[in-house]
């Protein structure tokens, strides 16, 4: 079982552990920690793991944070001991495609990790998706009277608020600047996601205008009357999906985890849900153990594979 190198994996690097708290966030772990919780829907006393210990990577966005903790929790109830790490899109695609982490939840593919796939797609292994239906683009307050990139003149001071320099959204919005004439002279100010979402609800607290970097799912689309910005450049691409991706050998080394990663599939409904629960208050792994709870239907189609 590799262990992460820390040193080598960038702590040197920070870990840009600001990162889009989850999603693509704010309301979620920033430390290496381990799942907690009761032990429900898996085997008994955690024979199936038999204390084998898992790492699961993933960029701390807020969909990210509750996809890696459920499925963290649900690998936990089968007596795994999981790591959960949030780290930096590049150096989490790294450390699965060198076996330091077992696998990761959190592909945003094609567009926003297309650069990371394109890297390292070929030194991982593609489980498929585990969600459908994400989205990027423009979000603005649904009280402002705009409702196309094309159409935005002078508001919010010309200032587009965005996330973390070098994710996929904040790349995205570069080039959507750059092919929309009336966005020349607009500012792009990057920073955190957990910033951003900070100066939205500030922003509509006062109902002032303000232009942010979103996607969804997202829990602000729950919080919030928010809408996306018409693109009809297209910049900002189809709908996405989110992808699970393991180290190679994974299948050969632990089955049962394999298993849980490829069966994994949910819906968006209940990924808000959990995200929302975290935005509330809870914490990751209590969200996360409160949904596995109320949800062992879904759950035993995850572990329908598992060989006791």
């Amino acid at each position: 079982m590799f262990k992460f190198d820390w040193k080598r994996l960038g702590l040197a690097a920070g870990l840009s552990l600001s990162l889009v708290a989850a999603g693509c966030g704010g309301g979620g772990s920033s430390d290496e920690g381990t799942t907690d919780g009761s032990s429900n829907g898996g085997s008994e006393g955690g024979a199936v793991g038999e204390g084998q210990e898992v790492e699961l990577a993933y960029v701390e966005w807020d969909t990210e944070v509750a996809s890696t903790h459920v499925v963290g929790k649900v690998l936990e109830d089968l007596g795994y001991e999981v790591t959960t790490t949030p780290l930096d899109n590049a150096v989490m695609w790294e450390a699965v495609a060198n076996g330091e982490a077992d696998g990761m939840v959190a592909a945003w593919l094609p567009l926003t990790h297309e650069a990371q796939f394109e890297e390292y797609g070929d030194q991982v292994e593609h489980l498929g998706t585990n969600l459908e239906g994400a989205k990027t683009g423009l979000v603005v307050p649904s009280y402002m009277d705009v409702n196309s990139i094309a159409d935005l003149d002078s508001q919010a001071d010309m200032t587009i608020t965005g996330i973390e320099p070098g994710a996929g959204v904040v790349a995205a919005t570069e080039a959507a600047m750059e092919s929309y004439d009336n966005l020349a002279d607009w500012e792009l100010q990057t920073s955190s996601s957990g910033a951003m979402t900070t100066a939205l609800g500030e922003a509509i607290e006062n109902e002032e205008e303000i232009v942010v970097t979103g996607w969804s799912p997202h829990w602000k689309f729950q919080t919030y009357d928010v809408k996306y910005l018409e693109d009809p450049e297209g910049g900002f691409g189809e709908a996405e999906t989110i992808d699970t991706m393991v180290r190679q050998g994974l299948e050969e080394d632990m089955p049962n985890v394999y298993s849980v990663l490829d069966n994994f599939y949910w819906e968006t409904s209940s990924m808000e849900e959990v995200m929302v629960a975290i935005q509330e208050g809870a914490s990751p792994e209590d969200a996360a153990a409160t949904w596995v709870e109320e949800n062992q239907d879904v759950v035993s189609e995850w572990t329908a594979d598992v060989e006791q």
